[in-house]
């Protein structure tokens, strides 16, 4: 299948689909024009509700025969009784039955004969009366699959790949686990679209990493797109545990029994080292995005401190370079889908998102905007591209200020140095509420107060020259919004949202699955700063692999921080701060360093939109002096995450 970009219109499908299409979807009255969406024309509660077991091809548990994965299917019988097909919406998950699915941890259940009665999620309920096919795919090694969990990789990832093969005709299903009772998928054209949350949607990143014919669209929300960067950075630990914990934490009670190879091979695979392996490599989908061929709607919230922002940037920039159509959101949020920080728009989004990439419909879609972006809460802006047009990245640079780590920031720099000793019991909460403050934790460099809005819209980078004292050390750098602001609570249990008790409906519902889900509002706090950005390194890490750092030796290390897209106010200041562990985010290293930074060759690579000249422009006429006072500066109202506890790249346990 040819590439397609952006701007590429679907008039040969739209053309050839619409005559069956008028039937499908469209009143007779209205049949005369050209289809722009799906309608609720069939009946969910006659649809057909059936499971298949597709063949993986591997035998990862390792008892002689080749794995099958459980696959749920609800499809519309009015177009399996007229001969007509019908594409597919896909969510493979490995959540079904051990931790459930969407806010309300939604499990799958089924009836006497073992048929879904239960899907979970709005997708059957809404899309199937359009014409759709939900498929709801076991991991191999969960629920009610064969295999084993290996957390992103070959067993994870051809997992939903053989289902994509299978529904374009390439693959082997059968009736039943154990059978020999053959599984057609007569009633499905192929055209599959992929969709998920976390975990969920990192299958979807990694399914469509492989080129596979008939995926046309992936939808990944808050997913992972290197396994490598959700387990460290640049060398620095970001969890206390690896893939093996994760694996055991999903898989059903049979496969940990006949998956112990598995477990040590990414024990093995994963030290807790940081060095790149490869089982890493296996797992970095940015690597192989040259592959992908489906169109991609990304949904990430900015303030995701689980399933990060640095898994954004890569992946985004990797698919520009290839050409593939693309579409975004970035929210105020942690780690929330869309229906439940946006719910309306993103159902009608959604809708329209598929209609035009499963079925063909000319909607416009394509020609809107590319990104949305929440700046306050519940208020959305939207970019024609992403990043925007003129965006360019201006080199900033850290100089000494009048009190001990408490600088300046600015287009030029200065010589000189600033010393701090790593304290793993702060964060970057804790040091950006004291940067006017010379403490022994940090080293702040700050602008003087804006005289016009200025717009950061990329991933930044830090250059930081640094002189260690101790074998071991880690480095945090962090892109602060000084000035006070509301913002989604994303370090709350909801992570930016609160669920009230009154629901409202996305479909049609059964007395076994019903449409109606509980509503939810912006849970808001009110700042004192914001955090834009942020990126964490290990000091020794170098080419992939780490070593003992030569204390009172000069090393230069270069932090790669998320991308973001954010808008510091007139009247506000931007801060650097460079310091040590930032607690809860990354574990500390084995000794307690103290650090001095050599200004001339530490800088900030911003990506600002104007460039350089917006940055000058806006801090043209303030005062960059930093202030020092004693008065107590306003709390950001933001809890960090204890130093462990770990995180689940799907919901909550």
């Amino acid at each position: 299948m040819p590439k397609r970009t952006r701007f590429t219109p679907w008039r040969t499908l739209a053309a050839a689909a619409t005559a069956a299409l008028t039937a499908t979807l469209l009143t007779p009255a209205a049949a005369e024009a050209a289809p722009r969406e799906s309608l609720p024309v069939h009946s969910y509660e006659d649809a057909v509700r059936e499971a298949v077991w597709v063949d993986t091809g591997l035998d990862e548990d390792r008892d002689g025969a080749t794995d099958r994965v459980a696959v749920d299917i609800v499809r519309p019988r009015e177009p399996a009784r007229q001969g007509r097909k019908v594409p597919v919406i896909m969510d493979a998950s490995p959540y079904y039955s051990c931790c459930g699915r969407g806010n309300e941890s939604q499990k799958k259940t089924y009836d006497e004969n073992g048929d879904v009665v239960q899907m979970p999620l709005f997708y059957d309920n809404y899309f199937v009366p359009r014409g759709y096919a939900v498929v709801g795919v076991d991991l191999a090694g969960t629920n009610r699959s064969d295999g084993c969990v290996d957390v992103g990789g070959r067993s994870d990832v051809q997992s939903a790949k053989a289902v994509v093969d299978w529904l374009n005709g390439r693959g082997t299903a059968y009736t039943t686990r154990t059978g020999t009772e053959r599984a057609d998928a007569g009633w499905t054209n192929g055209r599959t679209g992929m969709i998920g949350k976390s975990w969920d949607g990192t299958i979807a990143n990694g399914v469509a990493a492989t080129g596979v014919e008939g995926l046309e669209t992936i939808v990944p929300i808050a997913a992972i797109s290197s396994w490598y960067d959700y387990y460290f950075s640049q060398g620095a630990p970001l969890y206390d545990s690896g893939p093996d914990w994760l694996s055991q934490y999903v898989e059903s009670p049979d496969a940990r029994a006949r998956c112990a190879a598995v477990q040590d091979e990414l024990v093995e695979g994963a030290p807790r080292t940081g060095d790149w392996t490869p089982l890493w490599s296996e797992r970095d989908y940015v690597r192989a995005a040259k592959n992908v061929k489906a169109s991609v709607f990304l949904v990430h919230g900015a303030q995701d401190l689980n399933v990060r922002m640095q898994h954004v940037g890569p992946w985004w920039d990797a698919l520009a370079k290839n050409g593939v159509q693309r579409k975004i959101w970035l929210s105020q949020t942690g780690h929330v889908d869309p229906f439940d920080f946006r719910r309306a728009d993103w159902v009608d989004t959604l809708h329209r998102w598929f209609d035009h990439e499963l079925l063909g419909l000319d909607n416009g879609i394509d020609r809107e905007p590319m990104a949305d972006i929440e700046r306050r809460p519940d208020q959305w802006v939207t970019s024609t591209t992403w990043p925007p047009r003129g965006t360019d990245t201006a080199t900033l640079r850290p100089a000494r200020g009048t009190e001990p780590g408490v600088g300046t920031l600015g287009l030029r720099g200065s010589r000189g140095t600033e010393t701090f000793t790593d304290d793993p019991r702060l964060s970057e909460t804790d040091w950006a509420a004291r940067v006017d403050t010379p403490t022994p934790d940090k080293a702040g460099f700050v602008t003087g107060p804006l005289t016009r809005d200025l717009r950061l819209s990329g991933a930044s980078r830090v250059t930081v020259t640094a002189t260690p004292s101790t074998p071991t050390a880690h480095l945090s750098a962090v892109l602060v919004d000084l000035g006070p602001g509301t913002i989604r609570d994303y370090a709350d249990d909801g992570e930016g949202i609160t669920t009230v008790t009154d629901r409202t409906c996305w479909g049609e519902s059964t007395a076994g699955d019903s449409s109606c889900y509980k509503e939810t509002r912006a849970k808001t706090v009110d700042v004192g700063h914001t955090i834009v950005s942020r990126g964490w390194a290990d000091l020794g890490h170098r080419d992939g692999a780490g070593a003992p750092l030569t204390p009172g030796e000069r090393r230069t290390v270069t932090l790669d921080l998320a991308a973001t897209d954010h808008v510091v106010p007139e009247g506000h200041r931007l801060a650097l701060i460079v310091a040590g562990t930032d607690r809860g985010l990354i574990d500390p290293p084995a000794d307690t360093p103290a650090l001095t930074l050599d200004l001339a060759r530490t800088s900030a690579q911003v990506p600002f939109v104007g460039g350089a000249a917006a940055f000058a422009r806006a801090t043209a006429g303030s005062h960059a002096t930093p202030r020092n006072t004693d008065q107590e500066t306003v709390p950001d109202g933001v809890r960090r995450p204890a130093p462990t506890d770990r995180r689940v790249p799907g919901e909550a346990p």
